[in-house]
């Protein structure tokens, strides 16, 4: 067994006993929940708020649905992230903006089109921090597919100093998660219209952001 492989079966086996004890508040302003499988759609949240959507998934995502993929980095941590989600049933593909980029975005789009949602968490793998790169509105461009955004909040979590704040949620906590509108990108948009539906996003997820 890898120790990639190792610290995943930790993690998860850890994260699982977690989640057994924290209460979860729902709020789907989207319809997504309700919806069946064949409307695929992105879900994008930012890279602190991991465990807290994840812990959602594990709770209330339909089977009716076509599953998840997550998009994780090709590195040793995007590694054990990938075998840590598959844990709770999700599948994942490698890639990043500086490292197999293209090749993920085209996965990306194949697995849409078979009917997939998508994870992505936009200021991920390094940051910085509550930055939104341009990779999902060109992928919702490029399929039609809406953007969901999510947020996580917790009552009473450890936040770690790392680039990104990430948010471990305490034993017999709440966690709130709101998942927003989805958002519609136009196949069509000038340079100047790409870049308002990149910010408008990115001010939509920092906003909700504590």
């Amino acid at each position: 067994m890898t120790r990639e492989r190792l610290l995943a079966l930790t993690g998860a086996t850890i994260l699982k006993t977690l989640f057994l004890t924290l209460r979860l508040r729902i709020e789907d302003r989207s319809g997504v929940l309700k919806e069946d499988a064949g409307s695929p759609v992105i879900v994008c949240f930012w890279h602190n708020r991991i465990l807290g959507i994840t812990f959602a998934f594990d709770r209330i995502y339909p089977k009716k649905r076509g599953g998840v993929t997550v998009l994780t980095s090709p590195s040793k941590d995007g590694e054990i992230l990938a075998q840590l989600v598959g844990a709770f049933g999700m599948e994942a593909v490698r890639g990043s903006s500086s490292r197999r980029g293209s090749r993920a975005l085209l996965e990306l789009v194949k697995l849409i089109r078979g009917g997939r949602d998508i994870a992505i968490t936009p200021d991920g793998p390094r940051g910085p921090r509550y930055s939104l790169g341009p990779g999902i509105i060109l992928l919702a461009q490029t399929t039609g597919a809406r953007i969901v955004p999510a947020h996580a909040s917790f009552s009473r979590c450890v936040r770690m100093k790392t680039w990104d704040g990430f948010i471990i949620p305490l034993p017999f906590s709440k966690v709130s998660v709101t998942i927003d509108e989805a958002l519609a990108i136009p196949g069509e948009l000038t340079g100047e219209e790409f870049e308002e539906k990149r910010k408008y996003l990115e001010d939509l997820l920092k906003h909700a952001a504590d």
